[in-house]
């Protein structure tokens, strides 16, 4: 009986995830002309956010349990953050490294299309530079509580019966979310899916505490925007 009901518990992870992964891949092939790139952001993240919500309100999880808690300690929180923001910056460098000895060809490094806060830092505007970098910070977050909080959750009930399921989940969800910045394979999905094992390893070590990834999370992409 147990069996059965154990069975019925991973084809309910297994039916949600494959639900959750073709919306956000469908919703990622939606092009709205003359928008600007967060706008894009935003329909992504804000229908997979509804989406992993639906399937959490079925599974009775709310984003509490899943880590969105208010900190206990403050200052500790932002030194967790700052010592995965580090161990971050050493591994891309790493990373970079070990390409450079191998002679792979980078990517370019342009900035992504529509994104002027740099230039506009350097020239004084900082009213455009804070209302962006507002948005850059909730999607940042809106990451964190889908690919750290919900995927790697809803893997480890999709291979509950395995003794490395929170491993298989942090590997499965940081590639996940690699290939989805790039969809194919690339120094920027390869190094955004590093990101993911780093930030991975850190919600699980931190008793899948929420805010030290996200606070890192939002500290990396103000200084790429920058």
């Amino acid at each position: 009986m147990k069996d059965n009901i154990k069975e019925n518990n991973q084809l309910s992870f297994l039916f949600d995830l494959t639900t959750y992964i073709a919306i956000m891949f469908l919703i990622r092939e939606t092009f709205i002309p003359n928008t600007h790139y967060l706008v894009t952001g935003f329909l992504y993240s804000g229908t997979t956010l509804l989406v992993a919500t639906w399937q959490m309100k079925r599974q009775r999880v709310t984003w509490k349990s899943l880590g969105l808690i208010r900190p206990k300690n403050i200052t500790k929180t932002f030194v967790n953050a700052g010592i995965i923001f580090i161990i971050i910056i050493a591994t891309l460098l790493v990373f970079n490294l070990i390409q450079d000895s191998f002679l792979v060809v980078k990517e370019s490094s342009a900035a992504v299309k529509g994104t002027n806060t740099g230039y506009s830092l350097s020239n004084g505007d900082y009213g455009y530079f804070f209302s962006v970098i507002l948005f850059v910070w909730l999607q940042s977050a809106f990451e964190e509580l889908l690919e750290r909080g919900f995927l790697i959750t809803w893997i480890e009930g999709l291979f509950s019966n395995l003794k490395f399921r929170t491993t298989i989940a942090i590997i499965v969800q940081a590639c996940i979310w690699g290939f989805r910045h790039s969809y194919d394979i690339s120094e920027r999905s390869l190094s955004v899916a590093l990101i993911g094992i780093i930030m991975g390893i850190a919600y699980v070590k931190l008793n899948r505490n929420l805010w030290p990834v996200i606070i890192a999370h939002c500290a990396m992409n103000t200084m790429s925007m920058i």
